[in-house]
């Protein structure tokens, strides 16, 4: 049988050092002992090399911070924890720095929304020879993003804020001419600028013009159709009884 080593004389902890149920002995230092006083009811004891014992009682944090099913725990600073009450059936969790958490609960997006707009013109526009005329709008189809105004420059289609990206440009143009003399061409310009161009090509008589390109627009630029024709003498656009055959349409495809 193993007999342990008996303890020298003075040597043994005093009882004195404990003065409660719970009280622990515990070092300081090498053959210093000390008392560390019980915790509170449930805490739980974990070590700690800033206190003088090495050890501390701390509150369990996960059965003290949440209150309900699904409550998460998240830090909100540097060893401080809070807890970001459980969202909405269907919601998501999302990155938000306003957020005193940095966490929120939010809907999810509903799917992709369409952003452009459709305008036409019902009305004859003069186009003078061989000079590069823009084209104005008066009517909407329709207008996601207040791309284009009915009243002030009528030939723009404006890039929203947070909408920079690709365009899809579409045009239609039909022409009131018996004149088959020169050619005829379409441009898209963007600030100002050519930035695409239809081609020079000659056409019969009243003839109707379909171009459409993409483009790349930052918020804040616009974007116009432009006409030139060369046939020696001025002619208009077809109103063609006031249907839509002459509009201008944008399309957003994504950043």
């Amino acid at each position: 049988m193993a007999i342990g080593r008996i303890p020298e004389p003075g040597t043994g902890i005093p009882e004195s050092i404990v003065d409660a149920k719970g009280d622990i002995v515990t070092a300081t230092a090498a053959d210093t002992p000390a008392r560390l006083a019980v915790g509170t009811n449930d805490q739980r004891l974990v070590a700690a090399s800033g206190e003088a014992t090495g050890l501390k009682y701390v509150s369990d944090t996960q059965n003290t911070v949440v209150d309900a099913k699904g409550d998460l725990i998240v830090g909100t600073a540097a060893d401080t924890v809070a807890r970001l009450a459980v969202g909405t059936n269907g919601h998501t969790l999302v990155a938000d720095s306003a957020e005193a958490t940095g966490l929120k609960w939010q809907a999810p997006a509903s799917g992709s929304t369409f952003v452009g707009a459709q305008a036409w013109n019902n009305s004859a526009i003069s186009l003078s020879n061989n000079t590069w005329t823009a084209m104005t709008y008066t009517n909407e189809d329709y207008d996601s993003d207040s791309f284009h105004s009915n009243s002030t420059n009528t030939s723009r289609m404006t890039i929203p804020t947070g909408k920079g990206g690709k365009y899809l440009v579409q045009t239609q143009m039909a022409l009131n001419s018996v004149n088959m003399t020169g050619s005829r061409s379409l441009s898209i310009y963007k600030n100002g600028a050519q930035v695409k161009d239809f081609g020079n090509d000659s056409y019969g008589e009243y003839p109707i013009i379909f171009f459409n390109a993409v483009i790349e627009a930052a918020a804040g630029d616009y974007v116009e159709i432009y006409i030139r024709q060369s046939s020696g003498t001025t002619f208009s656009t077809d109103a063609n009884g006031g249907q839509k055959v002459n509009w201008f349409a944008i399309s957003y495809l994504g950043a």
